[in-house]
């Protein structure tokens, strides 16, 4: 029996399975509000490359999700700028919830309930591979982060600052 068969699927590692993504399984202790910091820590990696999956929202309530780097913040100015939105704010965690169709701290931007415009912090793409939610708390998948523009249409963006 293979270490990983303890681990059910979700919709995004069926998503990425049914498109044929390798990936490896990085499950962890989920802390409340630990975020990509503590799943780093936790496995021993580089915040820089555990991506981090927000649910933002425009002027409209108009659902997005931006992926960040663990050790940064999203400048939602620099984001609105870039997307042509008068302004972006994070959702509160019933939204995000109910938009995605996962718990905050498990939000993986792949298999998400509904399609959501995605963008992702450009120097992400440099990285060879990224840590990113599986869609569940406590469990994160390694892949290509050009997997995140061939299966989700994540546009690059530049908005991270430094936290």
């Amino acid at each position: 029996m293979s270490k990983k068969a303890h681990i059910s699927e979700t919709p995004a590692t069926y998503l990425l399975r049914a498109h044929g993504i390798v990936f490896t399984e990085h499950p962890y202790d989920y802390v409340e509000h630990g975020g990509a910091q503590h799943s780093a820590q936790a496995l021993g990696l580089d915040p820089y490359t555990v991506v981090k999956t927000l649910v933002m929202q425009d002027q409209d309530s108009q659902p997005l999700l931006v992926l960040m780097h663990g050790n940064r913040t999203v400048s939602t100015k620099n984001l609105a700028r870039q997307i042509g939105a008068k302004s972006v704010q994070p959702c509160t965690p019933d939204v995000a919830n109910r938009h995605s169709g996962y718990l905050v701290g498990g939000t993986s931007p792949f298999g998400t309930r509904r399609a959501m415009p995605v963008y992702i912090e450009a120097s992400i793409l440099d990285l060879p591979r990224i840590i990113i939610n599986g869609g569940r708390r406590g469990y994160l998948v390694g892949i290509a982060p050009q997997v995140c523009v061939q299966l989700l249409s994540a546009k690059p963006v530049q908005c991270a600052l430094a936290q």
